[in-house]
């Protein structure tokens, strides 16, 4: 009767562990699968079958089975006190914590395995660059030695990630924050940015290694043609462009409630708390807001796709550039309340132009059927069997489709695999960089990719596989990594961009 009751909750309830969304994808941002990676292991230890006795599953029976896209917040209208729960066996659940405590103290793993968590970890990554860092490591330690069967999103305190340190150029190695040569490129860049006719060409050059901090916003609005070469028209034309996003504000925001476009506006209702949920810039409510504007403005103004869920991440780096041009501390946690409406008005305004920009080049990626991205994520696949053939037969061994993992990549432009000041130096390459957005975005996949080969060909199964790729250890990186990534990418580029006959078989 007990096993009918769990049955009967499970078949009624809408929220089932591991429901397919939208955009494949588990936590956001990544976590780090350092601390997880032996529990993982675990589970699949227990979970997995051998291939000569099964098939190896699909991707829908893998989501089915796991709890990995959990949103945040999904069980907190549950009822534990319900029957159902109620009937759940508290000596079996009390066995099986057990069981899996003495198995993470005994560590059981492959020895290679084991050494590749550490040896492959340099030293730098134990060097902490911030309070949130060092508090992201001390809660996600303990709490996973304490509560191994709790879902992420169900810890007492979330930890926050670090979205732009105060000084944006600091690595992961701990690097001085301004060496002779930044200053010598800061100084190159004001005189460019300075000058009366800025030279464009030369702009992409410097800014492809990186942007400094203080000259990134009016850089990015520089190379997104959002603002003029001509040092005389930049003031009268953001005066204007602003204005006009507001008129567009006036025109078309009241409509959100009309009937025809009610569900455009309660499915961007719904992506904005998702938006990097565990950093507090982005929960409030005033922050919420403004992106609930820009998108529901873009949508309406570009009806051939409308809003797309994935889309909302892209406003999030031009915001932060944005914003750091009027804020001195941390961005993570300032409270935008300080800022005076004018401010606001211009960074909302700004984003959205900016992020419009952006969207001109890729906007087949969100049309029906995306087009754009399965071409994107196929032409993935035929570069991957090219440039590693050992690491693309292994997918096929285990039955792994490149949608599966690039879907995600493609649509949200590796967001979700990269903290956010990551994100944001990459962008400054993919900016600088002709077509960066829509054809420079795959070599940094394939190489993004191949970066992580070592881990996919220890993976010996369809669900490790899928775990890993959706839970990359990237939580740590910073200018150096992504880096060498881009010199990686540039290669693949250089290589097969214009050889199509090596890019295919």
């Amino acid at each position: 009767m007990a096993a009918d009751n769990s049955k009967q909750f499970w078949k009624r309830s809408a929220k089932l562990p591991g429901s397919i969304q939208p955009v494949y994808g588990a936590q956001h941002p990544p976590l780090d699968p350092r601390l997880t990676k032996n529990f993982i292991k675990e589970r699949s230890k227990v979970n997995s079958v051998p291939l000569k006795n099964k098939k190896a599953s699909s991707f829908h029976e893998f989501a089915r089975n796991t709890s990995d896209a959990w949103d945040i917040g999904d069980d907190e209208e549950e009822d534990f006190s319900s029957p159902s729960f109620q009937t759940l066996n508290s000596k079996v659940a009390l066995a099986t914590a057990a069981q899996v405590l003495e198995n993470h103290s005994k560590l059981r793993v492959k020895p290679e395995r084991s050494q590749s968590t550490t040896s492959d970890v340099p030293a730098s990554y134990k060097v902490i660059k911030s309070s949130s860092d060092a508090q992201l490591s001390r809660n996600s330690s303990d709490t996973c030695l304490r509560n191994p069967l709790h879902k992420q999103q169900s810890l007492p305190l979330r930890p926050i990630i670090p979205l732009v340190a105060r000084i944006s150029d600091q690595n992961a190695s701990g690097a001085p924050p301004m060496t002779v040569r930044e200053k010598t490129r800061l100084e190159k860049f004001r005189q460019l940015l300075s000058s009366h006719n800025t030279d464009l060409d030369e702009l992409r050059k410097c800014s492809w290694p990186g942007v400094p901090r203080e000259v990134r916003p009016v850089t990015w609005r520089l190379l997104s043609g959002y603002l003029p070469a001509n040092t005389e028209r930049r003031k009268s034309t953001l005066q204007r462009k602003r204005e006009e996003y507001f008129g567009f504000i006036e025109q078309y925001y009241d409509s959100r409630n009309e009937e025809h476009h009610q569900d455009t506006y309660r499915q961007i209702h719904i992506d904005i708390p998702r938006t990097n949920p565990l950093i507090p810039l982005f929960q409030q409510p005033l922050v919420q807001e403004i992106f609930e504007r820009i998108l529901f403005i873009w949508a309406i103004r570009h009806p051939a796709s409308g809003y797309v869920q994935g889309i909302n991440d892209l406003v999030t780096p031009f915001f932060v550039v944005f914003l750091s041009e009027h804020v001195e501390e941390d961005v993570e946690n300032f409270d935008v309340t300080n800022l005076s409406q004018d401010m606001l008005r211009s960074i909302e305004a700004d984003s959205f132009w900016c992020m419009s920009k952006l969207l001109d080049g890729i906007q087949d990626n969100y049309t029906f059927a995306q087009p754009g991205i399965q071409k994107k994520v196929k032409a993935l696949e035929e570069l991957v069997s090219r440039i590693d053939e050992q690491v693309h037969n292994h997918f096929r061994r285990y039955e792994v489709e490149y949608l599966q993992f690039a879907f995600r990549w493609m649509n949200n432009l590796l967001m979700r695999e990269l903290p956010l000041r990551c994100t944001i130096r990459l962008w400054d390459t993919y900016q600088s960089e002709p077509e960066g957005f829509s054809h420079f975005h795959l070599y940094v996949c394939a190489a993004f990719l191949i970066k992580w080969r070592k881990e996919i060909l220890d993976e010996e199964d369809f669900q490790g596989l899928l775990m890993l790729l959706q839970n990359l250890p990237t939580i740590h990186w910073g200018n150096e990594e992504i880096g060498l990534l881009l010199a990686e990418a540039y290669r693949l580029k250089y290589m097969f961009a214009d050889a199509p006959n090596h890019y295919r078989r």
